[in-house]
């Protein structure tokens, strides 16, 4: 199995407009974030988690030219959603089953209704909304997906287990069920944004400390970080030697 980060950084990206501060100033690609998503592998099946507004951008940095099963959404914010109008190329051939809880499900539709009516314009995007709650397990291809929930502050949203690798973002919490879910995988992905605390995500010590609780020494990548957080070199340095930052562009086979 494979993963191939698409993009690292939170929801207004790095460099963040207007801002002159080191990150956002840095010539080390590593610190170019693009909004979080990742495209997930395994022999002839391709898994898209996350379709924010730089999906087309990410999908031709990466020259992707192979055809998407399904895409996995953890939830309806806009840098997680707000590409999903550019999946047209890729739902020619099929029907794009998206995969989400019932709250995005519905907030899909209200965004994007020209997608669902009955009579749709000749060229849309043709998408199959698939309801998932915590604990559903699905197969695509090769590879069982399970749906986790955590919370995004006081908003409920979803994690995945893809194999055995952990996918979350936007984290706060998790629930009991869930953390239960997570036994035995190989990798872990969890958002981390900052040091310095927010009422809806992980500083990158809540990450480290998480990835602890599920395993000790669990090989774990942390994504949807800021511009706040520091340059890439510097931050990744310091942090145990099983724990990285991910970048944009890199990939891991487990």
């Amino acid at each position: 199995m494979r993963i191939t980060f698409l993009g690292t950084g939170t929801s207004c990206g790095v460099p963040q407009m207007g801002c002159h501060c080191e990150v956002c100033t840095s010539t080390d690609p590593r610190d170019n974030r693009l909004r979080s998503s990742a495209l997930v592998q395994e022999g002839n099946t391709n898994i898209l988690v996350d379709c924010g507004p730089d999906f087309r951008e990410q999908m031709l940095r990466i020259d992707f030219c192979q055809s998407l099963d399904a895409v996995l959404i953890t939830h309806e914010h806009y840098d997680h959603v707000g590409g999903i109008d550019d999946l047209r190329p890729f739902s020619y051939i099929h029907d794009m089953p998206i995969y989400a809880d019932g709250y995005s499900c519905n907030h899909l539709r209200e965004r994007i209704p020209y997608c669902f009516v009955q009579n749709k314009y000749p060229g849309v995007p043709q998408l199959q909304l698939c309801v998932m709650k915590e604990g559903d397990r699905i197969q695509l291809g090769n590879i069982p997906v399970t749906a986790l929930q955590v919370m995004h502050g006081k908003l409920p949203i979803l994690g995945f287990r893809i194999g055995d690798l952990g996918y979350i973002t936007d984290m706060t919490d998790i629930t009991p069920r869930s953390r239960e879910l997570l036994k035995g995988i190989k990798i872990l992905v969890v958002n981390g944004l900052r040091h310095e605390p927010h009422p809806t995500h992980q500083t990158v010590e809540d990450a480290v400390e998480f990835s602890r609780s599920i395993a000790p020494d669990l090989p774990t990548y942390i994504i949807h970080m800021s511009h706040h957080l520091g340059l890439h070199a510097t931050e990744d340095a310091l942090l145990p030697a099983h724990i990285h930052l991910a970048y944009d562009g890199l990939t891991l086979e487990f």
